[in-house]
């Protein structure tokens, strides 16, 4: 029996096949069919392990550990074991809120896996560029996230804009009111690394947090 509490986006009859899978961070993180994830953040709060993601039974498949006083807003995301999948952390004083992601617990250069900027200083409309580690030229972004946070709206297609890879979209539920939380859905295409998904939806967030000011 579906979950009465939870809001999904009108599912496309076909999803547009991939030239390739998307593998950024591992392809044990893929599967052949659509993958529904739940992403909660406690509202207001100053602790770690501030977001949850759960599939759509409630089974916890990643944490992200970090705090807002933590050196470069540095973020941790692990899977449901606490292995660290991914770290990611801000460049200080970057006009255009730039994060990187690095694999497992590393901060080295040589475990880059992908940065991720606004596409303009001043938007309407929230746009980011991703571009990985081996598109060393940074002449185009492999990957764009175009939406709207306050609505909690967004896509995530490949860089041309083209092929729509994940969705992020609101859910409204008794928990997240009784329990000041926010939650939202997101949609991961098939043969789409959910992980690398996942890490982008917690980016945005932060970006569009914008809680220091001083960039």
């Amino acid at each position: 029996m579906a979950n009465p509490t939870t809001s999904h986006l009108p599912a496309p009859t076909n999803y547009a096949p991939l030239a390739k899978p998307v593998a950024v961070v591992s392809p044990q993180f893929m599967a052949p069919y659509p993958v529904d994830l739940r992403v909660t953040k406690k509202v207001m709060t100053l602790a770690e392990g501030t977001f949850t993601v759960t599939d759509v039974n409630g089974t916890v498949m990643f944490m992200v550990k970090g705090s807002v006083f933590s050196l470069h807003d540095r973020r941790i995301l692990l899977d449901a074991a606490g292995n660290p999948i991914i770290s990611f952390q801000q460049k200080l004083f970057s006009a255009h809120r730039k994060w990187y992601a690095f694999r497992g617990d590393s901060t080295d250069s040589k475990d880059l896996l992908f940065t991720v900027k606004k596409s303009s200083i001043l938007q309407l409309r929230t746009q980011l560029d991703v571009i990985l580690a081996s598109n060393t030229s940074e002449s185009s972004c492999d990957f764009k996230i175009k939406g709207s946070w306050l609505e909690r709206s967004c896509t995530i297609s490949l860089g041309d804009g083209s092929t729509i890879i994940a969705q992020m979209h609101r859910q409204h539920n008794l928990q997240s009111v009784l329990f000041d939380k926010d939650t939202f859905g997101v949609t991961v295409y098939p043969n789409v690394d959910y992980a690398f998904i996942v890490a982008l939806v917690v980016i945005l967030f932060e970006i569009n947090e914008d809680r220091s000011g001083n960039d």
